[in-house]
């Protein structure tokens, strides 16, 4: 058999046939995209239009939520979907809990409750270097499961400052200060220590007192850095904890339920939390002994204040907290009000249906098979409506001055104008663009493409899967939003599972939570550019720092999705609600498990 060239470029010997027919140069730059797309025109389609909005969200041409609402003018012009269906994944039940848990986040923010809760642990806590690291990292990160991380995080950082700033005015003023071992080191600004530590820290009876001098300043500066990346992170890493909490965690709630929609609302508020609590309280607290290690030593009798040598200092930082407590005065009605509600909400959510018990969902509200038809998003979204109704005052006989005759009704403890500028209405559309994109995936046979071209990895380990993502996500996260970042990955991800024949909730899970651990550099997340503008950090800090604490949440994830993860989500087995034409290999390995007698 003679082969010609002609006959290579057209593609007719057996080699080739798979390959596009080239039949100009013209067509020579469209080679590369026609080798790496599938064959199917819709296929091809939904791979150009999530890599196109890849690259918008990577780069940030458009505004993030400009980019998700492609999908809208895409996938109907390609014929993936019909427009009124990819509208309708915009505003779907996460999107609904989105806004409802938010509504009461706003209420906590709006009546100052979260500062009132955050001055009171501290001073619970104390003020002593490790307990002080201790006490500002458990306020923020337990503030962040309830309320936007950047909000916690712009509260925290000026209280943080504040504190120091009063240690070290302290230590300028007590001479035997600079001997201490307990609080020697804090201030809450490098700028400041400079000007300070010049214009009175001199001590001229002692021979070595300029390089005691720039010692000091030097763990000054340390401590400040710590105090400072210690709010940021454990904000990160607080929101992990809640399905509310952090963006990520309602975007895998929304993946699975459009990839999945038989899944019997395996991850709900009371299943999330089982999982992602234990989590956060070991990520949190390995980070805090890692923190400690780097800005304060390993000195840990001197970290945690053993010597009774620090009385002025600790005394000042209480009374820097204390006044602040003070300045809020006793707890308004408002307050209250809102606490009442908050505790509500949360007790509403854990008892739905938390999958151990019957819950009030299964018994008040249960469909044909038994399962809650009230969501967590119904129950957020009646706690805010009420939110609006509930007077922010006790109703008395004031009369209005504008209407002479008439009784003046006290305001709500929410209304519109407060919502509407602090809601995040971009994060819904971002929302909405994620679960878009997984439902034209799965609706162009994309998904299945996915999974069959990844069945190879059927022969690596599943922990060591589970490991290497984490690790891809977490390193991705870091230069892209991690909103972006979890809607990009979650549906190939669950496709692979699907082609493998594991949970999808396996791979879904710990990647959801690596796209959190954005702790190197200042863009990765906003919580971490507002540390940074505060100063006193270099990009080389938070990265050294920052480094070892991804490697660290890493490990920590592989635990627990290896271990306590099991019985909450029953990973031991693959589940029927993810069956479909490309898993009948896995209902044949489940039937084989299932019939095989045991010895």
């Amino acid at each position: 058999m003679q082969w010609s060239c002609q006959a290579c470029w057209e593609g007719d010997l057996p080699l080739f046939q798979n390959f596009p027919v080239v039949h100009s140069f013209r067509d020579l730059p469209t080679l590369p995209t026609a080798l790496l797309l599938p064959s199917h025109p819709q296929e091809a389609y939904c791979a150009y239009s999530i890599i196109l909005m890849a690259l918008f969200w990577c780069t940030e041409a458009l505004p993030l939520p400009v980019t998700a609402l492609f999908p809208i003018i895409l996938y109907p012009m390609m014929g993936i979907m019909d427009a009124s269906e990819v509208c309708i994944e915009y505003f779907k039940d996460s999107n609904i809990l989105f806004v409802g848990g938010l509504l009461m986040a706003i209420a906590v923010e709006h009546w100052n409750l979260h500062k009132r809760i955050a001055l009171r642990v501290l001073l619970i806590i104390g003020v002593r270097p490790a307990l002080l690291l201790l006490g500002f990292m458990l306020v923020t990160a337990f503030l962040s499961m309830w309320i936007s991380n950047t909000a916690t995080t712009a509260m925290m950082v000026p209280i943080a400052h504040a504190v120091l700033e009063q240690l070290h005015n302290t230590s300028k003023d007590v001479e035997e200060g600079s001997d201490n071992p307990t609080f020697e080191l804090q201030e809450g600004s490098p700028q400041k220590d400079v000007t300070k530590l010049d214009n009175g820290q001199a001590h001229p009876a002692l021979p070595a007192s300029s390089e005691s001098t720039v010692w000091q300043k030097r763990e000054q500066l340390r401590f400040s850095q710590g105090m400072s990346l210690c709010v940021c992170y454990s904000a990160s890493i607080g929101g992990i904890a809640t399905l509310t909490g952090t963006t990520p965690n309602l975007v895998l709630q929304g993946q699975v339920n459009a990839l999945f929609p038989q899944n019997g609302n395996v991850v709900n508020f009371a299943s999330w939390f089982g999982f992602a609590f234990p989590t956060m309280a070991i990520l949190l607290l390995l980070s805090w002994l890692w923190l400690q290690i780097l800005f304060l030593g390993f000195n840990f009798r001197k970290n945690f204040g053993f010597g009774g040598q620090a009385k002025e200092r600790e005394q000042a930082a209480f009374h820097v907290i204390q006044t602040e407590h003070k300045r809020l005065g006793p707890m308004t009605f408002a307050e209250k009000a809102v606490s009442v509600l908050f505790i509500i909400l949360v007790v509403l959510w854990f008892t739905r249906e938390p999958g151990f018990f019957l819950g009030w969902g299964n018994l008040a509200f249960p469909d044909k098979d038994g399962n809650s038809m009230a969501s967590d998003g119904t129950v957020a979204i009646f706690i805010g409506i009420i939110l609006f109704l509930v007077p922010s005052k006790i109703p008395g006989l004031t009369q209005d001055p504008n209407k002479p005759g008439r009784l003046k009704a006290p305001p709500a403890l929410l209304n519109w104008k407060t919502v509407n500028e602090k809601m995040p209405w971009n994060i819904v559309l971002l929302l909405g663009g994620g679960f878009a994109l997984a439902k034209g995936s799965e609706k162009s046979g994309l998904s299945e493409w996915l999974g069959d071209k990844l069945t190879p990895l059927q022969n690596v380990p599943s922990p060591a899967i589970a490991f290497i993502l984490c690790l891809l996500i977490a390193t991705f996260t870091e230069c892209t939003s991690n909103v972006a970042t979890t809607t990009l990955f979650l549906p190939i991800l669950a496709s692979m599972a699907q082609a493998i024949c594991l949970h999808p909730l396996y791979v879904m899970l710990p990647c959801t939570l690596a796209a959190s651990l954005a702790f190197m550099l200042p863009v990765a997340t906003p919580p971490n550019a507002i540390v940074f503008s505060f100063g006193g950090l270099k990009v080389s800090d938070m990265a050294r720092t920052g480094f070892l604490l991804n490697i660290i949440g890493v490990l920590v994830i592989t635990l627990a999705i290896n271990s306590w993860s099991f019985p909450i989500f029953n990973l031991h087995t693959f589940p029927s609600w993810a069956y479909s034409n490309t898993t009948t290999n896995c209902m044949a390995i489940q039937t084989n498990i299932t019939t095989t007698p045991s010895p």
